[in-house]
């Protein structure tokens, strides 16, 4: 059984491969990122790794224990890493998401032989299903949305 709590496979991606699944334009640092710049991107809680690119190709992976005690002007792709970080496009996805249950990963990598990213496979929370681009694209326009319980200035008010 996986932290989630599943044991059973994700229902809507049960067969394929990898490729099929993985978000084509997940969020990326670039090279010259800091720690810092990573610490802001995962202090969203649906963001779990950041990818660090050099034209295209995939330096490293960035997760939150990476950059525990580490100062922020630091170079985010020093502390990150790629073992057991990355997977192939060409990977079959059932076994894939066992792995991943079974470590307790919720993003992978996904990359060419030459180390180009071609996207992220993000295991859902519940662990039965992965992220869509029309799920990311929900929680993005979410975020944007005015807090309703926040108070409404009447015209007039000075800020």
């Amino acid at each position: 059984m996986s932290r989630s709590g599943s044991s059973e496979r994700p229902a809507e991606h049960a067969h394929g491969t990898v490729a099929a699944a993985a978000l084509r334009r997940p969020k990326v640092l670039p090279a010259a990122a800091t720690v810092g710049q990573a610490r802001a991107a995962l202090a969203d809680d649906h963001v779990h790794a950041m990818p660090v690119v050099e034209a295209g190709v995939l330096l490293a992976v960035v997760e939150r224990a990476d950059l525990e005690g580490v100062p922020d002007a630091t170079p985010a792709a020093l502390v990150g890493g790629l073992a057991g970080r990355t997977v192939a496009p060409t990977a079959d996805l059932a076994s894939t998401w066992a792995g991943m249950a079974a470590e307790g990963r919720r993003r992978l990598a996904v990359v060419d032989a030459d180390g180009v990213l071609l996207g992220l496979l993000c295991l859902k929370r519940h662990g039965r299903g992965f992220c869509s681009a029309a799920d990311v694209a929900a929680r993005e326009a979410d975020r944007r949305r005015p807090d309703p319980a926040a108070p409404v200035k009447a015209q007039g008010d000075q800020p």
